[in-house]
C-alpha cells in the first residue's frame, strides 16, 4: 500500500500546481481542526498522470474534473468521494511598474501578442492552460510570428518568475497561479471568447491507506466557510457542482 500506511492519520495529496497557493492558507487549519497531516505533491498533469501510471500512491488527487473523471472510469478514484472546489480561468500578468497591454478584446490581445519581446506561458500538452494557449496562438493566426520570443514553461517550474523578474515581458497563466505573487500585476483575464474555464475538483483514490481522513479533507476544502480563500486564490465558485 502506500508509504503511509501504518498512520492513518497521515495523507499524501498529489495535485495539479492551480490550488497551490490556496492549499499553503488552508492546509494548517484542516491540520489543527482534524489532527491529520497533510503531505502534497504538487506536478502538471502530465507528469501527475505518468506518476500514477507507474506506481504513485496518493490518497487524494486534486485535478481538473475532466481528469478525475477518466480517472473514476478507471477505477483509480472513487466516483462517490469526488468534490468540486472552484474554476480558475487564465490570466495577463506583467512586471510591476512595466506597462499594461490593451488586452480588451480578442483583436487587441493579438497585437499586444505581437508586439511584445517576449511572451511566457505553460508548455502545450503538459497543462490545460498551455495546451489552451498553443490553441489560441494558432487560432489567432500568430504561431509562426511568437515561435521565436515564446518561452514555453509551466508556474511550478518557476514560468511566472520570469515576469517577475523582467526575464518575460507576459506571462499568461491560470489567475490561481498569479495571485498574490510579489512583483507582478495582473493585467486582466484573456477576453472571454479565448479564455478557458479549468473546473478544478479532488477525490479520494481507490487504494487510499487513510481513506477517513482523505475524505474529510476534501470536505474541508470544498466547505462553503473556505469559498473566501478559494476567491481570494483566484477562484471563482463552481455553478455547477456537477460540471466537468
Amino acid at each position: 500500500m502506500s508509504s503511509i500506511a501504518g498512520d492513518l492519520n497521515r495523507i499524501h495529496v498529489m495535485s495539479g500546481g492551480a490550488p497551490k497557493e490556496v492549499f499553503a492558507l488552508l492546509a494548517s487549519k484542516f491540520e489543527q481542526q482534524t489532527g491529520n497531516k497533510v503531505k502534497f505533491t504538487y506536478s502538471v498533469i502530465t507528469e501527475l498522470r505518468e506518476k500514477l501510471a507507474t506506481g504513485a500512491l496518493a490518497d487524494v488527487l486534486v485535478l481538473p474534473t475532466p481528469v478525475l473523471d477518466s480517472l473514476a472510469q478507471d477505477g483509480k478514484v472513487r466516483a462517490d468521494s469526488r468534490a468540486i472546489f472552484g474554476t480558475v480561468g487564465i490570466s495577463v500578468v506583467v512586471k510591476e511598474g512595466a506597462p499594461r497591454p490593451d488586452i480588451s478584446s480578442k483583436h487587441k490581445f493579438r497585437d499586444a501578442m505581437l508586439a511584445a519581446s517576449s511572451v511566457v506561458h505553460a508548455t502545450p500538452g503538459k497543462t490545460p492552460s498551455g495546451t489552451h494557449m498553443g490553441q489560441v496562438m494558432e487560432q489567432l493566426g500568430i504561431t509562426d510570428a511568437m515561435a521565436k520570443k515564446v518561452i514555453l514553461k509551466p508556474a511550478l517550474d518557476g514560468g511566472v518568475q520570469l515576469v517577475a523578474a523582467g526575464q518575460a515581458e507576459i506571462g499568461i497563466y491560470p489567475a490561481s497561479e498569479v495571485a498574490g505573487v510579489e512583483g507582478l500585476i495582473i493585467v486582466g483575464p484573456l477576453p472571454a471568447e479565448i479564455n478557458l474555464e479549468i473546473v478544478y475538483g479532488a477525490a479520494v483514490t481507490t487504494d487510499s491507506a487513510a481513506p477517513n481522513a482523505a475524505s474529510a479533507f476534501v470536505k474541508f476544502m470544498a466547505a462553503p466557510e473556505n469559498r473566501a480563500v478559494w476567491k481570494e486564490g483566484g477562484f471563482e465558485p463552481p455553478t455547477n457542482l456537477n460540471s466537468n
